[in-house]
């Protein structure tokens, strides 16, 4: 999921860097959204993984 979020962020730089304002916008907010959920699901593996005892890595 980090990996998406990262090739949208250069899609979305690239594009910008082009002048292509709409493929960048709708690029980066892709990539803002699966770094969120990343992030997310990031903290719940860590706290399952704190629950069954095992220490977070």
């Amino acid at each position: 999921m980090l990996g998406w979020a990262l090739t949208f962020l250069i899609v979305a730089l690239i594009a910008a860097a082009l002048g292509f304002t709409g493929i960048a916008g709708t690029a980066s907010s892709i990539a803002q959204i699966l770094f969120i959920v990343f992030i997310v699901l990031f903290v719940v593996a860590m706290i399952a993984r704190a629950v069954r005892g095992r220490p977070p890595v």
